[in-house]
């Protein structure tokens, strides 16, 4: 893939990533002497004018809903060939794909970000909307002045839940996407994000590390976690991952209220291998704090041996 020089006034230094419908380039805004995203529509969806309005969709929700909790939209182009491209707040911590890549956080730091990723979830559900394909992939990390924050990002199979029924092709990534998503006549509400959320705690939490999809649950439900998540916390995402949409917690809202609640009560390992109960422990009630919980985290990383 040949790389741009420009992109509107952009200037553009490489490839961050590319997909089935889109190229995210790293771009350099001379005005404000600042690092961009540059999203743009790939080549071969060029004449599909249904892809074309879902790429634009995806950027006037993000604009509409301008929240710091999700990839925020600065401006939308559009190519000499015509094709659309969307500039967008830069990413810069990377992707939690690539953290996972890198090894297994640790449970403490792993409940956090969790609960973090589903606080962004829920300013969707709180507007109406659905995402349908939360994966390691669409969830990013951006530095701040206090911390780092989480993003939900790509939002191109969102759709209002008012018209979220219907759809003539699958929409999701397998190993996350609830199973109604497999049927083109079933009507995908929030459930079908706790349902990814569930997943995505799976692979955080589960024993098996090395896999890029979490592990499929036992035929009673269950799923291997790692030794030392609260069986509370276990218990909340064999909820959210049941085959049944009415078996599930409604929304990302309630998922999050329930891990938390179960990574608070849960006893944790004290001093001599003893049980304490330090109280919220697990989830901290503010996003900001999860930024504390990383550094800390990333600190021992780098002095271990």
């Amino acid at each position: 893939m040949t790389s741009p020089e420009r992109i509107g006034p952009y200037r553009i230094e490489r490839l961050l990533g590319a997909g089935s419908f889109a190229t995210v380039w790293l771009g350099h805004d001379p005005v404000l002497g600042s690092s961009v995203a540059i999203k743009v529509l790939a080549e071969n969806w060029h004449h599909d004018l249904r892809v074309r309005e879902r790429f634009l969709d995806e950027a006037r929700l993000l604009r509409r809903l301008d929240d710091e909790r999700l990839v925020q939209v600065h401006a939308v182009g559009e190519l000499a060939d015509g094709r659309p491209y969307s500039v967008l707040g830069l990413a810069d911590g990377g992707s939690l794909r690539d953290r996972l890549a890198a090894g297994p956080l640790p449970v403490p730091v792993a409940l956090d970000l969790l609960a973090e990723i589903a606080a962004g979830v829920a300013v969707l559900h709180r507007n109406g909307v659905v995402h349908r394909d939360l994966t390691p992939g669409n969830i990013l990390f951006r530095s701040h002045p206090d911390g780092e924050r989480v993003l939900v990002a790509d939002l191109g199979l969102a759709k209002a839940l008012a018209a979220a029924s219907g759809l003539t092709a699958r929409a999701g990534t397998p190993g996350y996407m609830a199973p109604e998503q497999d049927d083109p006549l079933a009507v995908v509400d929030t459930r079908a994000d706790v349902y990814g959320l569930g997943r995505l705690g799976v692979r955080l939490l589960g024993v098996d590390t090395q896999r890029d999809t979490p592990a499929p649950p036992r035929p009673d439900g269950t799923v291997r976690l790692r030794a030392e998540v609260p069986p509370q916390v276990a218990d909340v995402l064999r909820r959210a991952t049941a085959p049944r949409p009415a078996d599930r917690h409604h929304d990302a809202d309630a998922f999050r209220a329930a891990l938390r609640h179960a990574a608070a009560s849960a006893p944790t390992a004290g001093p001599g291998g003893t049980r304490a109960r330090p109280g919220r422990a697990g989830v901290r009630p503010a996003g900001r704090r999860f930024a504390a919980t990383v550094g800390a985290w990333r600190c021992s990383s780098r002095s271990a041996p």
